[in-house]
């Protein structure tokens, strides 16, 4: 049976985040046949700018974002929500994977968007925002496959979230829907 990789992207760059522990639960708790690779560079992507994005001048991070985007199956964003709107760090991660135009890493894969925030919506507008800006670049959004959870910091307060039977279930859905919507990338 064919393993099926999905890209998981982090919106928030703490590495203690309730969202970094939200895409750790989803890889303690991928079904045998997914494999969830985190890409840890967003940092060092820097701010897209079509001047550097050539041959000679693209920063190796932005071709690191890309050739992973590339390897995978399916792309997973984690995002938490910033004054009511999807962290920059993963609008810049969509920016470089969107492009060359007509060839974008993202073209035709799988995607969803998970995560959590502190207020009691769980970071629903970032999502929505995330999942438009991953559609735009040319992803096929799962609008089924989400999860949204509010009141992170009560509810995170001593537990994991892959401690979390609830949310590591819902996690597996998000992984599952996925899976069943990508087609294996040839090797």
């Amino acid at each position: 049976m064919m393993s099926t990789t999905i890209l998981t992207l982090v919106g928030s760059l703490r590495e203690g985040s309730i969202n970094r522990q939200l895409a750790e639960a989803a890889a303690a708790h991928a079904p045998e046949t997914v494999d969830v690779v985190t890409f840890d560079a967003l940092n060092d992507v820097p701010f897209y700018n079509e001047d550097i994005d050539n041959d000679a001048d693209r920063p190796q991070a932005a071709d690191a974002l890309r050739a992973a985007a590339a390897d995978a199956d399916a792309v997973l964003l984690v995002s938490p929500e910033y004054n009511g709107s999807m962290p920059a760090v993963l609008k810049n991660a969509i920016d470089w994977l969107s492009r060359p135009y007509g060839d974008s890493a993202l073209a035709s894969k799988p995607a969803a968007v998970i995560g959590s925030a502190f207020g009691q919506y769980g970071g629903v507008w970032a999502h929505d925002e995330a999942r438009r800006a991953l559609g735009v670049a040319g992803a096929t959004v799962l609008e089924d496959a989400k999860l949204s959870i509010g009141s992170s910091i009560t509810r995170f307060a001593e537990l994991h979230p892959k401690d979390d039977a609830e949310v590591s279930g819902l996690v597996t859905g998000v992984l599952m829907a996925l899976a069943g919507a990508a087609t294996p990338v040839a090797a």
